[in-house]
């Protein structure tokens, strides 16, 4: 088992990039097997990476978008290591390299924006280096990875800073699915915002919604909480509603895989129902989110693809089943939030009250 933890000891290290003469290795923790057993697989390869992403090794749309960056610099590296393939060869194998992670999962749109920045910065490459070969190719895209990974955290602490200022101290917050250092490349963006708060001295507890089919947070979530010393109560997912109406949540702050251009937001399958009794109980109902999540390319949340995972996620978990063998099953992964339920969205840029197309294109102008 491997440190789970910066040298500093302040954030999990969701992903780790190791170099090595003329390739390198991405490594990332195990998330499937998680809080049993902690543990980093290794990948050299973006079909590698691909599946790590499609099998849920690594979730949570800002990782998956810097792994997805990794992805296509360890292919550019493998590739330039065969020296079998020509300029033309070597292009269409990269090229289909980046359309099979673009397909690894469909709703999270880091994914392709970070995809797209790669595609972008070799664009840039072959303009301003004509004839340099793969290599120093290669070489560049690994470079913008690295970017992307070291930016991501940085802009996460800027939204944990902004977002810190909107919970009092004392206050109890709801989040569901796990939106911290584990679904980003460090702190996180729900849980970044709760471990700002934390760092700026409020006293402040996490209540966390179990988060079926795949507990992402019975297993994740509390097991981050858990390490850092934040006080943390599990709750099934039905029981939600029953503490705002006792009075004991004071605020949800969750994260995000998509907005939509008029801010509706996509996030893991539930959340529309956590924001629904958050309205009801008149209680603020905050998504942390980079600008890398907004999409303004889709006007609203009914155009965001949701995925549909498999049946096995429902009828059981691991290797105990409990629904009958043969039932129908549903699956979707996420569903949509109206904007009209959120109360405000923390971005790196400063939090944005009841947002609407008109706010969201501000943030990018």
């Amino acid at each position: 088992m491997s440190d789970a933890k910066n040298g500093d000891g302040a954030a999990v290290v969701t992903l780790r990039w190791h170099d090595a003469p003329g390739h390198g290795r991405l490594d990332m923790i195990d998330q499937t097997r998680l809080p049993a057993v902690f543990d980093y697989l290794r990948y050299d390869s973006a079909a590698g990476v691909a599946d790590g992403i499609r099998t849920m090794v690594v979730r949570g749309a800002p990782a998956i978008g810097v792994a997805a960056a990794y992805g296509v610099a360890l292919e550019a590296l493998r590739l330039n290591a065969m020296h079998a393939l020509n300029g033309i060869e070597y292009d269409a194998a990269l090229d289909s390299a980046v359309r099979l992670l673009a397909d690894s999962r469909p709703t999270a749109v880091n994914l392709s924006w970070a995809l797209q920045r790669m595609q972008q910065r070799r664009a840039a490459h072959a303009q301003s280096h004509p004839g340099s070969g793969s290599a120093t190719l290669a070489q560049a895209l690994l470079t913008e990875a690295k970017s992307i990974h070291a930016e991501d955290v940085q802009i996460n602490r800027r939204m944990g800073a902004h977002g810190a200022t909107l919970l009092a101290d004392g206050a109890r917050v709801l989040t569901h699915c796990n939106a911290g250092a584990l679904a980003t490349a460090g702190h996180g963006t729900a849980l970044g915002v709760i471990r700002s708060a934390v760092a700026a001295g409020k006293r402040i507890s996490v209540i966390a919604d179990e988060t079926r089919p795949f507990l992402q947070g019975a297993r994740l979530t509390a097991w981050e909480m858990v390490q850092e010393n934040i006080p943390l109560t599990l709750i099934t997912d039905n029981m939600a509603g029953h503490l705002m109406a006792q009075g004991e949540i004071d605020a949800v702050i969750v994260g995000t895989d998509r907005v939509a251009a008029n801010g509706d937001v996509a996030n893991k399958i539930g959340t529309y129902m956590v924001a629904v009794l958050a309205a009801r109980h008149r209680i603020p109902f905050y998504v942390a989110c980079p600008l890398s999540t907004i999409d303004l390319s889709v006007p609203s949340g009914r155009e965001i693809p949701i995925e549909e995972r498999a049946a096995s996620e429902v009828t059981g978990f691991r290797d105990t089943q409990w629904a009958a063998v043969g039932v129908n099953v549903r699956n979707p992964s996420f569903d949509v939030t109206p904007a009209d339920l959120v109360t405000a969205l923390i971005t790196e840029r400063g939090i944005v009250h009841a947002p609407d197309e008109r706010k969201l294109r501000a943030l990018f102008e």
